[in-house]
């Protein structure tokens, strides 16, 4: 499940990816259009920026702007970056995998069906970039 945090980054990453060829936004302009709280969004917006999806511009004209051309954001990078792992087991995932307490992952029916869940996931979300948010 994506937590409230993934939700405002996508949402604030919808609003920056509609605006990308107007320049920087203030990050007031994105909290208020997207109802996402101030100091949160903040937070969110520096996570990002500090993972070179975003880029900000001080003063006069300042924001924040997309470091990268929408299409070449994965929205499974998003996920993992503001989320943590895409699968609903840490057993099956491939970037957070940690083995399960007292579980044998070669007959655990319930791993092996999570692996098929995390496949089918990540065909969509690493095929889908920012710009396929934008309605």
């Amino acid at each position: 499940m994506l937590s409230k945090k993934s939700q405002y980054a996508f949402k604030a990453l919808e609003y920056l990816t509609a605006k990308y060829k107007e320049g920087p936004v203030l990050i007031s302009e994105i909290a208020k259009k997207k109802k996402i709280p101030l100091k949160f969004l903040e937070n969110i917006l520096l996570e990002l920026k500090k993972a070179e999806i975003l880029d900000s511009k001080k003063g006069k004209g300042g924001g924040y702007f997309l470091k990268k051309s929408p299409e070449k954001v994965k929205v499974a990078t998003i996920i993992r970056l503001v989320n943590g792992p895409i699968s609903m087991l840490p057993c099956v995932s491939l970037y957070f995998y940690e083995r399960c307490k007292n579980c044998d992952e070669k007959q655990c029916g319930l791993h092996d069906m999570m692996v098929e869940v995390r496949d089918a996931t990540l065909k969509i979300v690493e095929n889908r970039t920012l710009r396929d948010l934008v309605v």
